[in-house]
């Protein structure tokens, strides 16, 4: 079996003698289609990625088909679209029996903690496929990440009457500000790439927008008539960015940690005391997130075909991989694809 290996930092390798997949007991076997391309993906194979061990078959931002499947109560078959949830959860530790899947105590999530689907063909649980009928193989694939922004903003609580601050105009950012407009908020988009902000209007559908690099807070203090937003939800990844996100926030405010950085975060405890704030982490999504991105996506309200700008065939991904890192790509979302 054919798949793509990055076998140390900075290194991947083609490879054609992969094993085939078995399945186990409540398991199919899924053929990829499409693998979407993460900052996940980026910073394992530029070594700046927690819990990350080399070798690994990355990957976790899948579409694909069922090759095998036995019986199950979600009624799959052979043949079936699906995409994959690739947080494999144990089922049994405290957040799990509380439903809280995305951060399971012993997650294993495909492509980090364990090999991906940048393979032809990948085992996976019945229970982490969800048919997509009526999508198509892209739409699929970039379910997983507008599902982290949706469950971001569903962490939240932004809805009407809220103002969301959106720090960073990535992959994820974009998501969550486009699922915080859907949910009735007033959004603003900070980054310090236009055009990156640019495609935040347009296809986020941003309120305002703001260079972090033009005199930021002046700004965002005039779009909001001095109070600050009520939500500060940052998905940069960037220590200094996650630092000073406190600062934008309102009194009586929620920050949201939806980026994930090596580094210790720390802030003065006066200015956190002083708004009574509420700080939340955003870990991966549940299927609650995947079926509320599905049906956005099917009724027209995202349009998960413009996200993805950049295109590989598989045979072709090792060699547009050092292209997407570079800034002046202007990659939002790299798509390899299968016949």
């Amino acid at each position: 079996m054919r798949g793509i290996v990055c076998e140390e930092i900075g290194v991947f390798r083609l490879r054609d003698d992969l094993p085939e997949p078995a399945a186990g007991p409540g398991e199919a076997v899924v053929r990829i289609r499409r693998v979407g391309i993460c900052g996940t993906d980026m910073h394992a194979f530029k070594g700046n990625q927690p819990y990350f061990t080399y070798p690994r078959i990355l990957g976790h931002e899948l579409a694909g088909t069922i090759e095998w499947i036995g019986g199950n109560e979600a009624g799959l078959k052979e043949g079936d679209q699906v995409a994959i949830m690739p947080y494999l959860h144990c089922g049994t530790c405290i957040a799990c029996r509380r439903g809280r899947t995305n951060c399971c105590a012993g997650l294993r999530v495909l492509g980090v903690h364990t090999d991906g689907g940048m393979r032809e063909r990948i085992t996976v649980p019945v229970t982490h496929l969800i048919k997509t009928d009526g999508l198509t193989l892209d739409q699929t694939a970039v379910l997983e990440p507008l599902a982290i922004g949706a469950h971001a903003v569903r962490r939240s609580g932004a809805g009407s009457g809220e103002t969301a601050l959106v720090i960073g105009a990535g992959p994820i950012g974009l998501g969550a500000a486009a699922f915080a407009r859907l949910a009735g908020a007033r959004v603003i988009v900070m980054d310090v790439n236009d055009d990156r902000l640019a495609f935040a209007r347009s296809w986020a559908d941003a309120d305002q927008v703001v260079n972090a690099l033009d005199h930021p807070m002046k700004r965002i203090a005039e779009l909001t008539d001095g109070d600050l937003p009520t939500i500060v939800l940052d998905a940069t990844g960037n220590a200094r960015s996650m630092m000073d996100a406190l600062g934008y926030l309102a009194h009586g405010g929620t920050l949201v940690y939806v980026g994930l950085v090596k580094n210790d975060i720390a802030f003065p405890h006066p200015d956190f005391h002083k708004r009574e704030t509420t700080l939340m982490g955003s870990r991966n999504a549940t299927r609650e997130d995947f079926e509320h991105v599905l049906d956005a996506v099917r009724r027209g309200a995202i349009d998960a075909d413009r996200y993805i700008t950049h295109r590989a065939p598989f045979d072709a991904m090792i060699d547009a991989f050092d292209g997407w890192l570079r800034p002046e790509s202007n990659v939002i979302k790299a798509m390899v694809e299968w016949p």
